[in-house]
């Protein structure tokens, strides 16, 4: 035809395939160019599966096409516990004795049609599998899709609530078959702590039945909360607020990102916390550097400022800002040394990579105090190739056992499984509570 043609499944952002021909035209008529069509009706929608190479060996980032339901072997078996999993990258899972059958990537259930999908996604397991749960596991946030839906459900009245990171860490061991335990390493954008704080830069001790939290990333504030995972510089702003005050708003890297008019209510939220939630997230700071080396002010999707950060990071380079250490990781010295190399005109590149170097330095100085010579690499922001890959080598070097994700993504993806490893825990501790 002489221009290229792409043929794809499709559905709108933050929505499930359209499965149905009719469907298909109304939802993405305004998007398609035309619509190759067949009167075989589709049964029920599934993604295409993403796995990439780390440490030479395959890895899953999107469960689905020929991977979901196989069942991933569990170290004990258990009673029939379904798992509903988070609310982005949402996916569910069904216990079965020693098995758990990890269903398909769902999507964020951030829309009707994603919701209803959740919904049939649970209902054919129950069916196909002939089964009704004991337990119903879900993530503690109460606000969740899933949450709710668990506490609304008639199937079974025995529920168990598991801490986000608590469910990360659970499933790196559970894909692993290890009892544990083990220092967590749990680092991504967002989770519902157990304190009611927003975390996502954790170091956990423990195992499937329980875990302390035994440091995290120095936390900061969101000025405007959600809104500041979509803009990077907002997050930049706060951190050199948290060091400078009123000072950071004079600095280069946030004149050039903002307006004034936009810098007034900004500063007013960091000033009183107005909506300005504290996080100890690390892909928030992943998103703070990005902006201060102008990689990206603001987002189009889920990753895009940790991406570029990972990208521009120049290969050659090892060595590393300084290391973060204690209980609670302090950035504050690792942001000055940025702060230096912006004002001597550092390349991006260089600033990149030492500031990957210093994460990685900063997990094996946690590891060494916590004195375990097992660690495992969990969480969005193990989404990360060069970290993951650096971080494996260093801990290996280092002595330790390093537990991945193979089976099952490390993101939000693999939280399912996590969930029903939890409740496992707790139904042979005879407890319904966990994290």
């Amino acid at each position: 035809v002489g221009f290229p043609l792409v043929a794809t499944s499709g559905n709108q952002t933050d929505e499930p395939i359209c499965t149905s021909s009719a469907d298909a035209i109304e939802r993405l008529g305004h998007i398609a160019d035309c619509f190759l069509v067949h009167d075989r009706p589709i049964q029920r929608h599934i993604d295409d599966s993403v796995a990439w190479i780390v440490n030479g060996h395959a890895s899953l980032l999107r469960r689905a096409r020929g991977y979901a339901p196989m069942p991933v072997p569990l170290s004990h078996p258990t009673p029939p516990i379904l798992a509903v999993g988070a609310h982005l990258k949402s996916t569910v899972t069904l216990a079965i004795g020693g098995r758990a059958f990890v269903g398909q990537h769902i999507g964020d259930l951030e829309t009707p049609q994603a919701q209803e999908a959740f919904e049939r996604v649970i209902m054919d397991f129950l069916r196909i599998y002939e089964v009704t749960p004991q337990v119903i596991a879900h993530d503690l946030h109460p606000d969740y899709v899933s949450t709710r839906w668990a506490h609304a459900s008639n199937l079974t009245d025995r529920l168990v609530a598991v801490q986000h990171h608590h469910a990360h860490l659970a499933s790196c061991l559970a894909e692993n078959q290890t009892d544990g335990p083990a220092l967590g390493i749990t680092w991504d954008g967002t989770g519902y702590g157990s304190d009611g704080t927003v975390w996502g830069g954790e170091f956990l001790f423990g195992d499937a039945s329980g875990f302390d939290r035994v440091a995290h990333l120095r936390t900061f504030r969101l000025p405007g909360g959600d809104a500041a995972v979509a803009e990077p510089r907002r997050v930049a702003l706060a951190l050199l607020w948290e060091r400078l005050g009123e000072d950071a708003l004079e600095r280069p890297e946030v004149r050039r990102a903002f307006t004034d008019a936009e810098l007034l209510p900004l500063s007013r939220m960091l000033q009183t916390g107005f909506r300005a939630p504290r996080t100890s997230s690390v892909g928030r700071l992943f998103d703070g550097v990005a902006s201060l080396l102008d990689l990206h002010q603001r987002v189009s999707f889920e990753g895009q400022g940790a991406m570029a950060l990972e990208f521009a990071a120049d290969p050659t380079v090892d060595d590393a800002y300084p290391r973060m250490e204690g209980a609670i990781l302090d950035w504050g010295p690792l942001l000055d040394a940025i702060i230096d190399d912006l004002a001597r005109g550092t390349a991006a590149g260089v600033i990149a990579a030492r500031f990957h170097n210093a994460l990685t330095t900063s997990i094996v100085g946690v590891a060494r105090r916590i004195d375990t010579p097992r660690v495992a690499l969990t969480g969005g922001c193990f989404q990360n190739r060069r970290l993951t890959e650096r971080t494996t080598e260093a801990l290996h070097d280092a002595g330790y056992e390093v537990l991945l994700h193979r089976l099952v993504p490390p993101n939000d993806g693999g939280i399912s499984l996590g969930q029903v490893a939890v409740a496992a825990a707790s139904l042979r501790g005879g407890q319904e509570s966990a994290g």
